[in-house]
Order: C-alpha cells, then sequence, then structure tokens
C-alpha cells in the first residue's frame, strides 16, 4: 500500500474519532437539562431511525455490502441521540456522574464498532459478531424505548413499586405506605420511575440471547429464563434496600445509597448473571470475546495508537 493511499485511510478512520467527539461537545453544551418536550420529541428521530437501521443490517438477507452500509449508518445516527443526553443521565438523575460517563464512553464504542464494520467492508470480510452485536442492540433498544412509550411503562412503575413496598415490609416487619409510583418509608420519599423497573437489564440479556441463528428455541428459552426472572427479582431487592437505607439515614443518602451501593450491586449481578448464561449459550461468550479482539486487527486507527505509542509521528 502506498503512503498516498495509507494517508487517504487514515483520514476516513479519524473521522470515527473526530464525530463522536463533535457530538460529545454538542450534546453537553447545546442539549442543556432538562430538555424541552419538543426537542425530546425530534430526537425520537435519530433514536428509532438509528435503532432500525441496525435491525436492517444485522437482519436482512444476503447482500454483504448494503447490510453494512446500513450498521455503519445506523451506529452513527444512533450515537446522534446518546450524545444529547449526558446533561439529562447527570442532572436528572440526582447527579448521577456514573451513567453520564458511561453514555459518553459509549458514543466511543458505538462508534468503534461503526470503524470497525469499515474495516471489514473494506477489506472484504464478514464479521458474525458485529453483525450479533448489531442485532443484540437493535432488539435490546427497540424493545425498551417502545416499551418507555407505552401505558405499559406506568403500568410497570406501578406494579414494581407495589411489589418493592411488600419485600421491604415482609424484611422489615414495618409498614410502608405505597402511593402510586412512591415509597415511603421512616425519612424516605422514593419515587420509582421506569429506570428502576430492571427492563434496562433484562432487554440486555434478550438482547443478547435472541439474535443467535444456530442456537435451538429450547436453549434461547432457557438463557431467557435463567436470566429474567432473577433481574426482575434482584431489582425488587434494590429497591427495597435503597428504600430502606435512605429511610434509616436520611434523604441525604440517597445518592450513595443509588448511585453507588446499588449500581454496585446491579453489576455485580449481571456479571454472575453473565456467567450463568454462558453455560447455556456459550455462544454468547464466543461472540463477546470475538469483540473483545477487535483492538487487535490491524486497522489504520490500530496502527495510529501504535505509532503515537512508540512516540511516532502518525
Amino acid at each position: 500500500m502506498n503512503d498516498r493511499q495509507s494517508k487517504k485511510e487514515m483520514q476516513c478512520a479519524s473521522l470515527f474519532i473526530l464525530l463522536p467527539t463533535l457530538y460529545i461537545i454538542l450534546g453537553i453544551f447545546v442539549f442543556q437539562y432538562p430538555l424541552q418536550e419538543s426537542i425530546q420529541q425530534i430526537l425520537f428521530i435519530p433514536l428509532f431511525s438509528g435503532l432500525i437501521f441496525l435491525c436492517l443490517g444485522s437482519f436482512l438477507p444476503g447482500n454483504h455490502k448494503r447490510n453494512t452500509w446500513l450498521r455503519i449508518i445506523g451506529w452513527i445516527v444512533f450515537s446522534a441521540y446518546w450524545a444529547t443526553q449526558p446533561n439529562t443521565l447527570y442532572w436528572g438523575e440526582e447527579q448521577d456522574i456514573v451513567n453520564a460517563f458511561l453514555c459518553i464512553i459509549g458514543i466511543y464504542v458505538l462508534f468503534y464498532l461503526a470503524y470497525h464494520d469499515w474495516l471489514s467492508l473494506k477489506n472484504k470480510k464478514s464479521n458474525s459478531s458485529l453483525q450479533w452485536i448489531t442485532g443484540a442492540s437493535s432488539i435490546a433498544g427497540l424493545i425498551y424505548f417502545l416499551f418507555e412509550l407505552t401505558f405499559l411503562a406506568s403500568w410497570l412503575i406501578e406494579v414494581v413499586a407495589a411489589q418493592s413496598a411488600i419485600l421491604l415490609s415482609i424484611a422489615t416487619g414495618e409498614n410502608v405506605v405505597l402511593n402510586g409510583p412512591f415509597l415511603s418509608y421512616k425519612l424516605a420519599h422514593i419515587r420509582i420511575i421506569f429506570a428502576c423497573t430492571a427492563v434496562q437489564s433484562m432487554v440486555i440479556f434478550i438482547g443478547m440471547i435472541l439474535p443467535l441463528p444456530t442456537v435451538p428455541w429450547k436453549r434461547k428459552i432457557t438463557g431467557l429464563l435463567i436470566t429474567v426472572i432473577p433481574v426482575y427479582f434482584l431489582n425488587l431487592v434494590r429497591n427495597a434496600l435503597i428504600t430502606y437505607l435512605v429511610g434509616i439515614y436520611g434523604q441525604g443518602f440517597f445518592s450513595i445509597a443509588h448511585n453507588y451501593i446499588g449500581k454496585g450491586g446491579s453489576l455485580i449481578a449481571l456479571v454472575i448473571l453473565l456467567f450463568i448464561v454462558i453455560r447455556v449459550v456459550p455462544e454468547v461468550f464466543d461472540h463477546i470475546l470475538a469483540l473483545t479482539d477487535l483492538p487487535k486487527k490491524v486497522g489504520p486507527i490500530e496502527k495510529w495508537i501504535k505509532e503515537l505509542g512508540r512516540g511516532k509521528k502518525p
């Protein structure tokens, strides 16, 4: 490969670094919290169009080139939506720095997947793991956001609130006042929102398991049962525990209980469930392992990073 062609490839690849950076800067400074309702409605356009592109790129039969371009466009458009969310995730969830930080890192991850789709297109090689993660993301995203925008969301919130209150009442032997989505216990007055229903975690496993074409339905159903049901129950425990801790230590303890204790416990539980599910559906682990190997592929960005590490000019 001559220097001119190599330089041109590096310029194309650099867009997968520069564009997400521009997204994030604009997202933080332009989309301040709280977002106006009209802007929220407009943001459904990049959200759902990105997910539809990803879904088509993953599940349409044949034509590798067309499907790969659909996935690349899907990641870029889907990322545009998430770039508008860091302020909302931080200020809208009691200064939740964890979710805001993960959102920013996630934008680069999505562009990195788009970059490797572009790389596979350039090298004329298909990558089943990229297709799998695209299908997993589109299924999980469509289920989650379509659920959130229907009456089912408010219904599930009240069901989870009631069950969390019952669990806390049984565990403590004390009265927990329930008023719709609100739980009151001693010093705590907690509102259960859609993010507290564990739908996010459940659709992650649904998305990982369903787009596996070689896995029989019996194993798929088993994998879903051993993940979705425990996630739902453990989330009730999490809600009850947060309410209990805030009830004992006061409303000022909510940030620690929710953002660190609650989220830390949820992360540990998800990792344990992931290890369990890969015993039943090992194909999930194969794809995850293949995705972790993406940085080992020698592309323009990888070469540039290696040259930077050696102190050379790219």
